[in-house]
């Protein structure tokens, strides 16, 4: 109504400033002597000339009709145009409304020029495949951690209920399985705190060496290792980047905890090599281990996947995060994650995050 209005008031406009023009620059020049009034020209011809009366009395009732036309005409015109140029709109609106009430799959697809329209069209397109995906992995991310915190608390409920029949059974026994399932339901809590805290990116970024972080976390997991005789290697050089130094820590442990428990039984390396290129602070860590299909390599970083299928039921099987919090963790720095397997078993995992360049330091061992 407001385009048809307005459509209707700009021709409004221009038919009266023609009509002005009409009387400015044309009537109010006609003298207004008596009609019959006659004058010579030099070739001798005899002019009857009208005088401004007449013609105003003509004029008017004209100008009044066709400002009339041109409004009606405006109006109508209007209406057909603005809803012509409005459509686009509507179907943009209808499918908000749609995606307002829960359905996601609904997709514009507007034909047409490449306009504003269709712009418009394809980005909201756009959004809605994205939102469509995002609210279908959370969802997911929900059953699957409804499911894995329904675990621990279903043993200690049976555990519980054992005792309870059973008045004589070792206690110390008892306590000591509900310690363990209790401390795994704590994990995998922490776990998804950690996550969603990635995940929001609220945290302070201060200068981070991602090579003091490799050594520390190699320090803090060199126990984990020597018990299961696995071989770390921390290697390259100085890899500055800005970011959470917690945050970046619990990414680089997860990987090398990931690439001690996911290895050879025994016998088996895990190196871990950070450098400076290009602008970009580059960290590695490579282990040995059993050969990885390539098909199940992408989902190792959607929550509770595990690449041993859970054949790992030590205290070290870890939640089913680990992978996932340390894309959260790369995606939240701005940062890239590679995951490749490599032909002899094992993996490869790169990251690369934003940094700046650094002399080499030299190359160090464990």
């Amino acid at each position: 109504m407001k385009l048809t209005i307005s459509y209707a008031g700009f021709l409004l406009l221009a038919g009266a400033l023609l009509l002005a023009v009409v009387w400015v620059f044309v009537l109010r020049h006609v003298p207004d002597d008596d009609p019959k009034t006659i004058r010579r020209t030099f070739g001798g011809v005899i002019i009857v000339a009208a005088n401004r009366s007449d013609l105003l009395r003509g004029f008017v009732p004209a100008a009044a009709a066709t400002l009339a036309f041109l409004l009606v005409f405006g109006l109508l015109g209007g209406w057909i145009l603005a809803g012509r140029m409005l459509a686009p709109l509507t179907q943009v609106a209808d499918a908000a409304r749609m995606a307002a009430n829960g359905s996601l799959s609904h997709r514009i697809r507007m034909a047409g020029p490449e306009d504003e329209f269709r712009e418009l069209a394809d980005v909201f397109d756009t959004m809605l495949e994205q939102l469509e995906s995002h609210v279908a992995e959370q969802q997911r991310f929900a059953a699957n951690a409804s499911h894995e915190l329904r675990t621990p608390l279903a043993i200690s409920q049976t555990l519980l209920d054992v005792a309870r029949k059973d008045p004589g059974r070792d206690q110390g026994e008892l306590i000591e399985r509900l310690h363990t399932v209790n401390t795994r339901a704590i994990d995998l809590t922490e776990a998804l705190l950690l996550l969603s805290r990635s995940d929001r990116g609220v945290f302070t970024r201060e200068p981070v060496d991602l090579s003091l972080i490799a050594e520390e976390a190699t320090e803090t997991l060199l126990p984990l290792a020597e018990q299961r005789q696995i071989t770390l290697e921390v290697t390259g050089g100085t890899a500055k980047t800005a970011g959470s130094g917690a945050l970046l820590l619990r990414m680089v442990t997860n990987l090398v905890q990931n690439a001690v428990v996911h290895n050879l039984p025994t016998g088996g390396t895990v190196t871990i090599h950070t450098e400076s290129r290009h602008d970009a602070s580059v960290l590695r860590v490579e282990n040995t281990g059993h050969p990885l299909p390539p098909e199940l390599v992408p989902t190792l970083t959607e929550p509770f996947q595990r690449g041993t299928e859970r054949r790992r039921t030590d205290e070290h099987a870890g939640v089913g995060l680990g992978l996932a919090i340390v894309h959260s963790i790369v995606r939240a720095h701005d940062g890239t994650l590679d995951l490749t397997p490599r032909p002899t078993g094992g993996l490869l995992v790169t990251i690369r995050l934003p940094g700046t360049p650094q002399a080499s330091s030299p190359n160090r061992a464990h």
